[in-house]
């Protein structure tokens, strides 16, 4: 038995216990499906997709790849019960919330075999949606990219761990097989990577917005909420600095401008955009002016990792941004974390059999 198998591998139909998280605007069907034949798992970030876009970016992932794979969902998208159906009748089995649904919306994936992964940052809500009934989840520590807690995933994986039943996955600061052996020491079924696959070949993110990533140090991101409300780790640049400057009518003014090109840009009409708002509010207890902020995200990612133009808009990333310096492929990235994994635990003196293939 491979020693990296775990009951995680078994959940999803995986070969390593290695998720590539749904980051918006970058984990589209190419990212995904190198990840998922690569023997972790890849998700398509749908929160950015229309539903058209959603069902074509599955059907390149399934032209690529049968491995298993998941979507990465929003549970207040006004579409949410055609994107679930459309889920089901692709036989993606797989959706992962960067906000847990609540327990309704996730009985009724469970009811319809669809596996539920949450990510969570404190000890409190990973009892909650394990309560839920969710099938796995993912905490994510400070270090982690986009909207994070406070808390290190050293103190908060180990702890979620011990809380809760339910399969836990580590996120925050991994990029190498070193990190899959300390996750897995402190009882995480697997790691989830965002960062790290945003940086490789199969990304879809501009090569020059990519070397900015690269010439990151640790100390060159910080955790702001001028950009959606919510903490969200972002690289320091200037305009993150305008950002943070701002004063509230500014930031409202401006994040309705950016909610209504996002209404635009997807194609949902603006009772839409009202609905998941509300929605939100209730789900959330926002006020309006952060359902208003909310809308910012989207559009100021878009701006950097589609449009190429990071100086008008924000690079989310985790604090590993700065211990990274290359670009491998998908495939050359989880060979080498499983290669150094197996280094790492014969040198602990665990016995390991030889290297499995797909």
């Amino acid at each position: 038995m491979n020693p990296l198998h775990t009951p995680l591998c078994d959940l999803l139909g995986i070969r390593l216990p290695i998720i590539q998280t749904g980051m918006g605007w970058v984990a589209g069907a190419r990212l995904a499906a190198a990840t998922s034949e690569a023997g972790g798992l890849g998700i398509i970030a749908a929160a950015t997709l229309s539903l058209g876009e959603l069902e074509t970016a599955i059907a390149k992932v399934k032209e690529r790849t049968d491995k298993p794979f998941g979507v990465n969902l929003r549970a207040d998208q006004a579409d949410i019960d055609d994107r679930v159906a459309l889920l089901l009748r692709e036989q993606v089995r797989v959706a992962s919330f960067a906000r847990a649904p609540g327990p309704d919306a996730i009985a009724r994936f469970r009811e319809a075999g669809v596996i539920c992964i949450p990510t969570i940052g404190a000890k409190r809500h990973a009892e909650k949606v394990s309560a839920w009934g969710v099938d796995a989840m993912i905490a994510q520590g400070g270090e982690g990219g986009g909207h994070t807690g406070t808390i290190p995933t050293s103190l908060l994986l180990p702890a979620c761990v011990d809380a809760v039943d339910t399969p836990v996955i580590g996120a925050g600061g991994f990029r190498d097989g070193r990190g899959l052996v300390a996750a897995l020491a402190w009882g995480a079924a697997g790691i989830a990577m965002g960062t790290r696959f945003l940086l490789t070949q199969e990304s879809h993110v501009p090569e020059e917005v990519k070397a900015r990533y690269l010439s990151a140090r640790l100390t060159d991101s910080v955790v702001t909420t001028a950009v959606d409300g919510y903490p969200q780790r972002v690289l320091r640049t200037p305009f993150v600095n305008a950002l943070e400057g701002d004063g509230p009518l500014a930031r409202t003014w401006r994040a309705i401008r950016h909610g209504l090109a996002f209404q635009r840009y997807t194609g949902n009409g603006l009772g839409d955009l009202l609905r998941e708002g509300r929605q939100m509010k209730a789900n959330s207890k926002l006020t309006w002016p952060q359902v208003f902020m909310a809308a910012n995200a989207p559009m100021l990612t878009k701006a950097a990792l589609v449009d190429g133009q990071p100086d008008s808009g924000v690079l989310p990333t985790g604090q590993v941004a700065g211990s990274i310096d290359e670009l491998p492929t998908v495939a050359e990235l989880v060979a080498r974390i499983e290669d150094e994994a197996l280094a790492c635990l014969r040198q602990l003196g665990v016995p390991t059999a030889a290297k499995e293939t797909a």
